[in-house]
């Protein structure tokens, strides 16, 4: 279990428990540059307080150290990786990837199939510009799917090179997704805050070989 302060959302009141909307008609598109786009749909999760109370409290989240420069650093978020044969802690994040991937087939090819995971506590923590491509995304186009619980957080993108940046902010049960060139010719982030916030679990969905 984290110990994370998390005030349950008075606007998430989906009495049935966890559900998904639609994404047909609902995902709005924002095309960027260099045959990069993303997809923003917000609140697609309804009821998504009992997603975030199974990530807090079930997941066996991992801190890690990366090397920086002459010496190692904590990773400024607790982390977790699920493998396409791992189960993964809620069931509905099981119907979420596989609604991704019948939305996205024509335009993908192929499924979503991992679930990376970053808890971020408090407003300290966060996440450096980069772009997914240590893998197959350093030179094909691919999507990654993110959905948002908890508390607000934004994410920033900015084209690699330089040029005007966006800025997507992402409330409990949110959906992003980065497409086309995206991760190849943009970066995105998460930055810190000095504002007082309660914790946000980012769940990043990927097509095999892409990290």
């Amino acid at each position: 279990m984290v110990e994370a302060a998390y005030q349950p959302s008075m606007l998430d009141l989906a009495p049935a428990g966890a559900g998904l909307g639609a994404l047909a008609g609902r995902l709005r598109r924002h095309q960027l540059t260099r045959g990069a786009w993303v997809d923003h749909l917000p609140g697609w999760v309804g009821g998504s307080d009992e997603v975030l109370r199974v990530l807090l409290d079930e997941v066996d989240w991992r801190a890690e150290r990366r090397r920086m420069y002459d010496g190692e650093v904590d990773v400024p978020r607790l982390l977790r990786w699920y493998s396409a044969r791992e189960p993964l802690p809620h069931e509905l994040l099981t119907e979420a990837r596989d609604r991704l991937t019948a939305h996205y087939a024509a335009e993908l090819g192929e499924p979503f199939v991992t679930a990376g995971m970053c808890l971020y506590r408090t407003g300290r923590d966060s996440v450096a510009w980069h772009g997914d491509t240590l893998g197959r995304s350093a030179h094909v186009d691919t999507m990654v799917a993110i959905v948002s619980f908890g508390s607000p957080r934004p994410l920033l993108l900015r084209p690699r090179g330089g040029g005007p940046s966006r800025r997507f902010a992402l409330g409990h049960g949110d959906l992003i997704v980065m497409g086309g060139s995206c991760q190849r010719t943009w970066e995105h982030a998460v930055p810190k805050t000095a504002r007082a916030v309660g914790p946000r679990v980012s769940v990043q969905f990927r097509p095999a070989g892409v990290a």
